[in-house]
């Protein structure tokens, strides 16, 4: 009897702690937070229990992609319709609710400037376990372990490493290019929607040089991945319940085992290159090469806990195909559609590609030369930024600008209305104007941080430069050889799928020069 009455006391008080907890997290801490954000000056909508904003965040968003819009019309109200609403019911100095948590928006430049400069204070926050599946690597890491990753990494990203890369995005544009070229074999001019083109391009181009493979044998990673991405989206959008990941869902088994595979596939990838190491082949100049070489010296050198386990390298071969594919292949699409609505500066970026290359293929040195196409993409970056938005999180309370941030409260930098604010780019901000960038990014800025497309600070995406030479290559060689225009079944219909991307594709119709 003493037995069961003293395992009935226990069960009784971990019920209780239980029950504590879950009041505290639904209900005391969130009433807590909200009275503390509106003595601040913060305004946002009242705190809904458990849901918070979500369900008219969800809501606003499936209504939203359903109209397609004007391509004069602002973009913001489609992609972010409800953080739109937001702003102009209560002004930039503002929160929402995922579920029971706040989320600070973040504006001015000096305190994003604040941010992204002090990754020891503002940190990255651990992704929800299912968010985890689709991206981890050094995008999730903090701290100690993000430095040791970073340091290995970065050898693969050394302007003479990507120079090597070279030959391997010339031969999958030129596959992309051959495919356009037999469409229009018999007509002067065919219709063609692009994304797809675009995504099999950069998928060949991050499967050869990350991998030293093609399309057609990573075919399989791209899919699994874009399939994981809309699924990340919808759990971004729902309320993440402690325990949740554990249960049988539809969703949660399908993305399971979507990991499963594609850890599978690059687990034997990566293998694969290691016994060739010791071989004859280990001199493969691939990321994933450069990447196992430069973590071996560090473990050779300072010993294995200076570097990264199999299972830490295959989080960043995913990371390497997911936003190496992603992040280039919107940012060709949206710059064809710009270019298609702007003859004017389509004409133009052709006439400076012929005259640094001629008709021959696009040079390391030459692609640095190209100052009109350089702007055209900073415009374009600006209008559609590949990741429209991060965030950061404070684990002890925090001082930034005016404002004490409590512990655990997670601020967002909407990168993209930062880019589209009047009061930083003036009233012509909604507009195409790569003129704003013709004496370079301080002065179009004013020296003021108010352009990120990749971020900015120490955590500025490590690909940024593979994904601008990338696109800059693509894009010369599709002006050396067409011109385009929209075609009239176009829809204009940018969404947010973890990325900033076309929801109708980017239909233009293509004439051979």
């Amino acid at each position: 009897m003493k037995i069961v009455a003293i395992l009935f006391s226990a069960i009784v008080i971990a019920l209780v702690i239980w029950v504590w907890r879950m009041v505290n997290w639904v209900w005391l801490r969130p009433r807590k937070l909200e009275k503390c954000f509106r003595k601040q000056g913060m305004n946002g909508h009242p705190y809904r229990t458990l849901y918070g904003d979500t369900k008219e965040m969800a809501e606003m968003t499936k209504e939203a992609k359903f109209k397609p819009i004007k391509l004069t019309d602002d973009i913001l109200p489609r992609i972010f319709p409800f953080y739109h609403h937001t702003f102009n019911k209560y002004g930039n100095h503002c929160f929402a609710w995922i579920g029971p948590e706040p989320r600070i928006f973040v504006m001015k430049p000096e305190l994003i400037k604040e941010i992204v400069t002090n990754n020891t204070i503002f940190k990255k926050p651990k992704p929800a376990p299912l968010v985890q599946l689709l991206v981890s690597g050094i995008s999730s890491y903090e701290d100690d372990k993000w430095a040791k990753h970073r340091k290995i990494l970065n050898t693969a990203f050394y302007a003479e490493k990507l120079k090597c890369m070279l030959p391997a995005m010339h031969t999958s544009c030129e596959d992309m290019i051959n495919k356009w070229e037999i469409l229009l074999s018999e007509n002067k001019s065919c219709e063609l929607d692009v994304h797809p083109y675009f995504e099999d391009f950069t998928s060949d181009v991050i499967s050869r040089t990350a991998f030293g493979s093609s399309y057609a044998e990573g075919t399989r990673i791209f899919h699994l991945q874009k399939e994981l991405a809309e699924l990340t989206r919808q759990a971004f959008q729902s309320v993440y319940i402690p325990g949740w990941r554990y249960l049988p869902t539809r969703t949660n088994r399908r993305m399971k085992a979507i990991d499963n595979e594609l850890r599978d596939i690059l687990r034997k990838i990566v293998s694969k290159r290691e016994r060739a190491m010791v071989g004859e082949a280990s001199d493969q100049e691939d990321l994933l090469g450069i990447l196992l070489k430069s973590n071996l010296k560090e473990i050779q050198e300072r010993g294995s806990k200076f570097g990264m386990t199999t299972d830490e390298v295959i989080e960043e071969c995913k990371v390497f195909y997911f936003a190496g594919q992603e992040s280039s292949s919107n940012l060709l699409v949206w710059t064809m559609v710009l270019l298609s609505v702007h003859q004017t500066w389509q004409a133009r970026a052709r006439e400076e590609v012929q005259q640094v290359f001629q008709n021959n293929k696009p040079d390391f040195e030459g692609l640095s030369r190209l100052k009109i196409v350089t702007m055209i993409l900073n415009e374009v970056l600006r209008l559609y930024p590949p990741a429209p938005y991060f965030v950061r999180k404070v684990y002890k309370e925090t001082k930034l600008g005016n404002m004490s941030i409590p512990p655990e409260v997670i601020l967002v930098i909407p990168t993209i209305f930062v880019h589209h604010n009047p009061e930083l780019w003036g009233e012509d901000v909604k507009e195409f104007k790569p003129e704003r960038f013709a004496e370079g990014i301080a002065t179009a800025t004013k020296n003021r941080l108010c352009f990120l497309p990749f971020s900015w600070g120490p955590r500025i995406c490590i690909g940024n430069n593979f994904a601008m030479l990338e696109t800059k290559i693509a894009l010369a060689m599709i002006l050396q050889r067409f011109a385009f225009e929209l075609s009239p079944s176009y829809a204009h219909a940018p969404t947010y799928v973890v990325t900033l991307r076309p929801q109708c594709g980017a239909h233009l119709i293509l004439q051979k020069l």
